[in-house]
């Protein structure tokens, strides 16, 4: 892999339901490419240096805001439900000059399984799940859920948005500053602050039912045929290693690696072990894992 640096261009992509998602191409040219898929909450923005430091190594880096988050369209009617993720992300992936790798946290995982195990062929070429396995615990993902329900008002100021996530994220040495929190929140008329993501996203059964979709994710797990890299974080507390134990029961010749030190916010919390990671397992790939005209 070679070393170089380029800025991410701003594009957008049009679901099949006509809404625009926000998306970054890091490297143009480059091979192979990832596809990284956020998670719940998230943004494009969680990959920042994740994909800066992959694009830097030769790879082409495709980063995406899901409908409903940061500066992708939001649902006009508020009902998000899993299909509409599911197309989006099979979308995005076909529209790829070649199948890419996925590199899916938590839901970005979740939906990447899916595809991959439902999809025939894949319109991937290997997966890279991040901190996610098909069954979760399920206190780890409350704690998650509670601090996006915690400010439904909003803040009054970024120093004070700052202050609730050092709380949230205490193993990170430093608060994130004005300039970081920009694209996480938006200004409401009352001239309050308020997270990015479409307070629809948590009223609805996207949310409410989600462990209901768990069948339909360890059915697909069990159907994935491409090369797999399972990514967990030491700390986690919605990967455990019963979570890990049975998923590599259902996909025997996935990878599985153990983060030190990383919680479920693997890739912000250790980016140098986590793109590491993602570098060997791409260089272990074989070239013609996937055939060339697999994306149709």
């Amino acid at each position: 892999m070679r070393m170089e640096s380029m800025l991410p261009t701003r594009t957008s992509f049009a679901t099949a339901d006509g809404l625009s998602l926000a998306v970054d191409l890091s490297q143009a040219s480059g091979q192979p490419t990832l596809l990284f898929a956020h998670g719940f909450g998230q943004t494009r923005g969680a990959w920042n240096i994740a994909a800066a430091t992959m694009a830097g190594r030769g790879c082409r880096c495709v980063t995406f805001d899901s409908r409903g988050h940061g500066e992708s369209d939001r649902v006009p009617d508020g009902d998000y439900h899993m299909e509409q993720f599911v197309d989006d992300l099979l979308g995005l992936a076909r529209a790829q000059p070649e199948p890419p790798i996925l590199v899916g946290a938590s839901m970005g995982g979740l939906l990447g399984l899916v595809v991959a195990g439902e999809m025939r062929p894949s319109p991937f070429r290997a997966l890279v799940l991040v901190d996610i396995t098909p069954r979760w615990e399920t206190s780890g993902v409350e704690r998650i859920l509670a601090f996006m329900q915690a400010h439904p008002d909003g803040f009054a100021s970024y120093a004070e948005a700052a202050e609730q996530i050092a709380t949230y994220l205490p193993q990170r040495r430093e608060r994130k500053s004005e300039q970081q929190l920009r694209p996480l929140l938006r200004e409401g008329a009352d001239g309050r602050l308020r997270w990015h993501w479409d307070p629809a996203l948590l009223a609805g059964g996207l949310v409410s039912e989600s462990e209901r979709y768990q069948p339909r994710l360890l059915v697909a797990a069990a159907k994935v045929d491409v090369p797999v890299l399972l990514l967990s974080g030491e700390h986690s507390d919605v990967v455990s290693h019963r979570t890990v134990d049975e998923f590599l029961a259902l996909v025997p010749h996935a990878r599985h690696a153990e983060v030190p030190g990383a919680t479920h916010m693997l890739a912000g919390d250790a980016n140098d072990a986590f793109t590491a990671q993602i570098a060997g397992f791409i260089e272990s790939l074989e070239p013609t894992a996937v055939p060339a005209d697999a994306v149709k």
